[in-house]
């Protein structure tokens, strides 16, 4: 999608196709409950994303944005002026309700004014911020409302524990909690400030403050997340920037019907959790079309004890971190079922696409499709060795009973890496329905670190002494290899093992078509 122009209410619409789902959206409150609409009349509002249906339709929906008419007039709501659309929806300019957008003091109850005048004026409408720079602490999202952050502006969340709400579940800089129909856009930046959070710089790993000093929060995990979508239906972020936040970037929990497309976010690489994307228990979700360079896990899908997670799709995404750019889990407490990822490209990471299955729900038919990626081994403070596939299943506790990791597809992967393909369940749950086709891994050592280990973390056996292997398998049964293709680029290491390392009799049930391994000719070296 292209959006243009600069001021919220001149902008032509864009036509946008998304695979497998079309998304269609009215706003519920503007039609009667007896209204019928036939789908090819309807004319989507401003500001409004569509919604998955099931069923297929044939004409494609515009998009509508804040910016798509000018003004027909102008209202009161109190002693506060709301600007309306042609559409009649309000748009309301945080600025008109005591914002400044100078970057020197707090606004968080001018921001706040302005969200609660278009919820209650009309039932919704669109938040408008010019460019400028707008402090804030937690502000809170109502349903029908779309944030519209314009290209030049920027939000800046508090780097201060007393400027955010008193349970450390509603720490985050902008919040939507059991609402609907709502949105984030603009082309602006949304900010943590997470580099205020560093108690000292590290080039392995920053040390972090961690707000623990009362019972809101235990641990060392303890900061603010950047936006989070909490209970809701409907959901839209687009076009934005989300940079340097102290905790995760971006948190979709407990929601359904959620579209993420055309983000850009940057985490800084040395400072841990900082996830780009975590997609918690909700269900129905598009992402495409997203830069993520981040110092955490880039796309994290996971599961709590409130429901699973279904129908995630994910493609067209640039990625890298210093941690893991695609993981399932590890909190895998309910279950997750047809996920597809497709077309990323993925570069230094420190591991590629990973599954950690480590509580009672049960990973099943996930999809990897065309793939390109580049591994690499940062240090041991991070998770991981630089495995371009890692999937491990294992209980957290003595107490867990463990689910079970089946019919994962791996089709079209090419991977440059500093290690093999580290694969194995455990005693409590074998690895089943596992293919791999015309997967191809040149393994070749960029970096200084000694190789010889095996990382299973988080939990598991920890890191144990092990050669390097092209694949290593421990308790899997019914796997298929179709033209697996592994390049050794150097020959002389002492810590490269073998090309498939099976761990005894708890791997059954392969199928090898076409593999193959090829070592360089020593001679060429001469």
């Amino acid at each position: 999608m292209e959006l243009l122009g600069s001021s919220p209410f001149a902008l032509p619409t864009s036509r946008v196709t998304i695979p497998f789902l079309l998304w269609f959206c009215v706003l519920a409150s503007s039609f009667s409950s007896s209204t019928t609409l036939s789908v090819a009349a309807v004319k989507l509002l401003p500001g409004f994303h569509t919604l998955p249906e099931i069923a297929a339709v044939d004409d494609f929906l515009e998009l509508g944005s804040p910016r798509d008419s000018p003004l027909r007039q102008n209202k009161k709501y109190g002693k506060k002026e709301v600007e309306l659309g042609r559409d009649g929806r309000p748009v309301c300019e945080v600025t008109k309700f005591g914002a400044a957008g100078t970057g020197e003091k707090y606004e968080t109850s001018a921001i706040q004014a302005a969200i609660d005048a278009c919820a209650d004026f009309q039932g919704g409408g669109v938040v408008y911020f010019a460019p400028g720079t707008f402090l804030t602490g937690t502000v809170f999202l109502r349903s029908n409302i779309t944030l519209w952050i314009d290209e030049g502006a920027t939000i800046l969340g508090s780097p201060l524990q007393s400027h955010f709400p008193l349970s450390s579940s509603q720490w985050y800089t902008i919040l939507a909690q059991d609402v609907e129909n709502v949105g984030v856009t603009g082309g602006g930046v949304v900010s943590g400030q997470g580099l205020k959070f560093v108690v000292q710089f590290q080039e392995r790993k920053n040390m972090m403050v961690s707000w623990n000093s009362t019972d809101a929060c235990l641990g060392d995990e303890c900061r603010p997340r950047l936006i989070g979508f909490v209970n809701c239906k409907n959901v839209h972020i687009w076009n934005l920037v989300l940079q340097d936040p102290a905790y995760w970037c971006l948190h979709i929990l407990n929601s359904d019907r959620v579209s993420i497309h055309d983000l850009n976010i940057y985490g800084d690489f040395n400072t841990p959790n900082t996830d780009g994307i975590d997609i918690e228990s909700s269900n129905n979700t598009v992402i495409k079309d997203c830069h993520i360079d981040t110092g955490d896990d880039a796309i994290c899908p996971k599961t709590n004890a409130d429901g699973p997670l279904h129908n995630l799709t994910v493609t067209d995404c640039w990625i890298r971190t210093k941690s893991c750019a695609v993981k399932l889990g590890s909190g895998t407490y309910a279950d997750f079922h047809s996920l597809h990822f497709e077309r990323l490209t993925i570069v230094d990471s420190h591991r590629g696409l990973g599954l950690q299955l480590r509580d009672s729900g049960s990973i099943d038919n996930v999809s990897f499709v065309n793939i390109k990626m580049s591994t690499q081994y940062y240090d041991p403070s991070w998770w991981g060795r630089a495995e371009p596939i890692y999937i491990t299943a294992c209980p957290r506790s003595a107490s867990t009973k463990v689910g079970s990791i089946s019919n994962v597809r791996f089709i079209n992967i090419s991977a440059i890496s500093e290690n093999g393909m580290f694969i194995t369940g455990s005693k409590e749950s074998l690895l089943r329905g596992l293919t791999f086709q015309n997967v191809s891994l040149s393994m070749k050592r960029s970096t200084n670190f000694q190789g010889g280990m095996q990382d299973y973390r988080p939990g598991c056996q920890g890191l144990i002494e092990h050669s390097t292997s092209g694949v290593f398998m421990a308790f899997v049964q019914d796997v298929n290899m179709d033209n697996v293709i592994l390049d050794w680029q150097e020959n002389n290491l002492s810590d490269w093992g073998l090309p498939l390392d099976f761990f005894h009799s708890s791997v059954n049930k392969i199928s090898l078509r076409g593999f193959s391994s090829s070592y360089p000719d020593p001679s060429s070296s001469l």
